[in-house]
């Protein structure tokens, strides 16, 4: 056998749990699951409009079924999805125009982005509480 057989390198399998992400990075994976979330929520929340449209008994169903806290904190999520799913859209529009490409404006986009997103969540939030 030759010697180049034998020092043959094995392939390397990324880690990755261990690659840390930078920050606008971490924004466009939670854009994509806020996505996701809000495409799987629609069925649930057409769900709960075709009940409570119904008659007068569905309705009151459906309001006795939001006050539970579970469905309050289902809510919640689906807001927190809407709200940053719609700030991190207009942050990547306004890359797609190439707004804010140099790395020290999509950083602080960034944290603009999940600073609105969850100051939104809170305002519309708090109504729903």
């Amino acid at each position: 056998m030759s010697d180049a057989a034998v020092r043959k390198k094995r392939p390397v399998y990324l880690n990755l749990v261990a690659i840390r992400l930078p920050l606008p990075g971490f924004v466009s994976i939670l854009h994509r699951i806020s996505g996701a979330l809000l495409f799987l929520a629609v069925l649930w929340l057409l769900f709960m409009l075709d009940r409570s449209l119904s008659s007068e008994s569905g309705f009151e169903s459906v309001r006795r079924y939001m006050k539970l806290w579970p469905v309050k904190l289902g809510l919640l999520a689906i807001i927190w999805a809407y709200c940053h799913h719609f700030c991190a859209g207009i942050r990547f529009l306004l890359l797609d125009l190439h707004k804010g490409i140099d790395l020290a404006t999509a950083r602080m986009t960034s944290w603009l982005v999940l600073a609105a997103s969850l100051a939104l969540t809170a305002c519309f939030g708090w109504n729903l509480w």
